[in-house]
């Protein structure tokens, strides 16, 4: 194998992210994501061990359909309460030099002319690290909080997303040149107005006239991330995303999705490479393999599978409390993941199945052994998953993630597997190797700022 392994940290503004109940445990830290010290920390940590990038996690509204509430979600801290994610970067940014940092924000949640401004100004003070996981939401309990009636059907949400997408574009494409911001004191010219253009869009759900608020940034566009695996989902990574997250609990389910994913990049005209695939893991180390086993034991102790179920409840919009442990459960289509619900059909998981998988790992596998296993894994992942890399969710904070930088990336590093140093440049540039810039066969390239106004 010659491509190195892609990295990020899978992390969440909240206590309870992925592996749920684990907050109890002595160790960690988790509750304590409300202070700036709790990031900064991370932070170094995950830039000393060279991660490409910090993949933070977002919801709009709560998990309240297991039980039809909150019960066991308030209780065991179920990804409430959650704050929002996008203002921890650049106290993040401030302490490191190279991590990159994926912020989750969905397009319902904001107007596009004022996102593409927060966007663009965390691109500028983070020096070209930020990019953006583009969600479309699945939680009715969002909608309903944020006064705009019932959750739109499932595809709906991304013909919204589309249209917000080209607004987005045109704002940081297309209304500044590069050559707008002179900085010409003598002349008294900070920015050329014949080099910045008002854009204009009208279209079914938004009517936008307007000058985009911020000069170019290092990346204009950030990094472009997103997570559906839907037949919609995926055609709009074929259009949109430059990296995508995908969840699989083995290799070949991760082959068949990772190719299904190529196959739209390449139909919507751009290179099968012009995408990075990420699947979710859960990887406990330790010196020894019989020291990981041990660890991950003690871990299941303090987990709550339960809370794990409810987590799932919300992904699929099916309230498995009202089920037996061993009746067969009626899953559907739905309008929260669809490929969430698909899964569990195909394998037609019980409730008993599923709390006896969401005691740790939530929907994605986990890795349990010495580095030199783990590695093989990952290896093997690469290899015959044909991912490009991996989000690692935690288990216990900091230990999860200072387990793996400490015992698994010097195995990795040994192997020729995983960089020793980072790169130059933006985000973009260290992903891909190539320019700060989305290429020009990238959708957004339709909407760039061509010659003076």
């Amino acid at each position: 194998m010659t491509k190195q392994i892609l990295l990020n940290a899978f992390n969440m503004n909240c206590v309870g992210h992925i592996n749920h109940g684990l907050w109890t445990h002595p160790n960690d830290r988790s509750a304590d994501y409300n202070t700036l010290s709790y990031w900064t920390e991370q932070a170094k940590l995950l830039e000393r061990g060279l991660f490409d990038g910090l993949f933070i996690a977002d919801i709009i509204g709560v998990y309240d359909i297991y039980g039809g509430g909150i019960d066991v979600t308030a209780r065991e801290a179920v990804q409430l309460p959650v704050n929002e994610p996008t203002v921890l970067v650049s106290a993040m940014a401030a302490v490191t030099r190279h991590l990159g940092f994926g912020v989750t924000v969905n397009v319902h949640n904001e107007a596009p002319y004022t996102f593409a401004r927060r966007l663009s100004t965390l691109d500028h003070l983070t020096g070209g690290r930020i990019g953006w996981n583009i969600v479309t939401g699945y939680l009715d309990s969002a909608h309903r909080g944020q006064g705009s009636g019932a959750l739109p059907a499932h595809d709906r949400r991304y013909d919204y997303a589309d249209e917000y997408m080209d607004v987005l574009y045109k704002l940081w494409e297309g209304s500044w040149d590069d050559a707008a911001a002179r900085r010409d004191r003598a002349g008294r010219v900070f920015a050329d107005p014949a080099r910045i253009r008002s854009v204009s869009h009208r279209g079914e759900f938004f009517d936008v006239s307007g000058y985009h608020l911020s000069e170019p940034s290092p990346q204009r566009t950030p990094v472009l991330y997103q997570a559906g695996a839907s037949g919609r989902g995926r055609a709009f990574a074929g259009r949109h995303a430059e990296c995508v997250f995908i969840s699989a609990r083995d290799r070949p389910s991760a082959r068949e999705a990772v190719r299904a994913i190529r196959a739209e990049v390449v139909a919507a005209g751009r290179r099968p490479d012009d995408v990075k695939i990420f699947v979710g893991l859960a990887v406990i180390p330790g010196r020894t393999k019989a020291e990981a086993e041990e660890k991950r034991a003690e871990y299941l102790r303090f987990a709550s599978p339960e809370a794990g179920l409810a987590h799932f409840s919300a992904s699929t919009g099916i309230d498995f409390a009202s089920y037996g442990l061993d009746d067969p459960i009626v899953y559907g289509r739905g309008n929260a993941i669809q490929s969430a619900n698909a899964a569990a059909a195909r394998r037609g998981l019980t409730k008993r199945d599923l709390l006896a998988e969401l005691g740790l790992g939530g929907r994605y596998a986990v890795l349990t052994g010495d580095a030199v296993t783990v590695a093989d894994e990952l290896q093997a992942w690469v290899e015959e998953g044909e991912v490009d890399g991996f989000n690692l969710s935690r288990i216990v904070v900091p230990d999860s993630f200072a387990d793996f930088v400490d015992l698994v990336i010097p195995e990795l590093q040994d192997r020729g597997l995983y960089k020793t140093a980072y790169a130059e440049g933006s985000l973009r540039r260290k992903l891909f190797a190539e320019g700060d810039r989305l290429p020009d066969w990238h959708a957004a390239h339709a909407f760039r700022f061509r010659g003076a106004a």
